[in-house]
């Protein structure tokens, strides 16, 4: 199987995973929509790293693009905080449908592309203040270089991307910690499994578009990924908690999850700052 034909096993899988997702609990889409105020658990993550390097005024009223949006439910959390001429891109026309249905449910005019992260500046003809990520993206992507440059080229001059995710070493350790079974590093080929089911609840034998691929990105490769495409990094962090419960050892925490009192202390996510000079 080529890189192509491995991009689109993905994707069939995300189509169906949307599915799956828009009527988890993990969601709750129905009660996001009951309460305008709300704002989902990964933006507000994504917000406290993001503060620091933004105006006094915050998001508001700065255009964004949202790369790897899936269903939207952080896309429009974007859109509530403040931010304006929102865009969502997801290689998933599914994931897309129930984006749109969420946002016009809100009574949110976002912007919703198809498409590849990697080439996103060719499927987009404007710039943005802000470009985020977050949240289970990048594993997705065989190769960071046109993500990167696409990112340096939809930024405006002056402009602030984040990308927070978690971090490269549970993926080493095949998220059981804590043995290391697979490669950390980047460039070693894609890992290829097969799984009916997705990390929201009782999802197990739902998906029949069930063999996936992903593609290890280490920290230096990100950051070197970053650098290359012309971008000042202004901030790098290992963060002790993520926004998911990616395996049995972790215990709920105001971020999401973290590792119980007493455990070893390692990274669950990490996060990286950029701006477009």
């Amino acid at each position: 199987m080529d890189e192509a034909e491995a991009v689109a096993a993905n994707r069939a899988n995300w189509d169906e995973r949307a599915d799956v997702h828009r009527r988890s609990e993990m969601y709750d889409v129905d009660a996001f929509l009951a309460d305008p105020e709300d704002v989902s658990v990964v933006v507000r993550n994504d917000l406290s790293v993001l503060t620091p390097h933004l105006p006094e005024t915050g998001i508001q009223r700065r255009s964004l693009l949202h790369l790897q949006c899936h269903i939207g439910t952080d896309t429009v959390s974007w859109a509530r905080l403040g931010a304006v001429d929102v865009h969502g891109l997801d290689f998933s026309p599914n994931s897309l449908h129930h984006a749109d249905r969420i946002a016009r449910a809100d009574g949110r005019e976002i912007t919703w592309v198809e498409g590849d992260a990697r080439y996103a500046s060719a499927l987009i003809e404007r710039q943005f203040d802000l470009v985020v990520t977050s949240a289970g993206t990048i594993i997705w992507l065989p190769d960071l270089v046109g993500w990167a440059r696409s990112i340096h080229d939809l930024l405006a001059p002056g402009a602030v991307f984040m990308i927070r995710d978690d971090h490269p070493i549970l993926g080493a350790m095949d998220f059981e910690p804590w043995q290391i079974t697979d490669d950390y590093f980047g460039g070693t080929g894609r890992r290829t499994y097969t799984d009916s089911g997705s990390y929201t609840d009782n999802s197990a034998g739902q998906i029949t578009q069930a063999t996936v691929h992903e593609w290890r990105h280490d920290l230096g490769e990100i950051i070197g990924s970053l650098l290359t495409a012309g971008l000042r990094i202004e901030a790098v962090h290992e963060l002790p908690y993520m926004d998911w419960r990616a395996f049995p050892d972790l215990v709920p925490c105001s971020q999401g999850w973290t590792l119980p009192p007493g455990a070893p202390r390692i990274p669950l996510n990490f996060a990286v700052v950029a701006r477009r000079v």
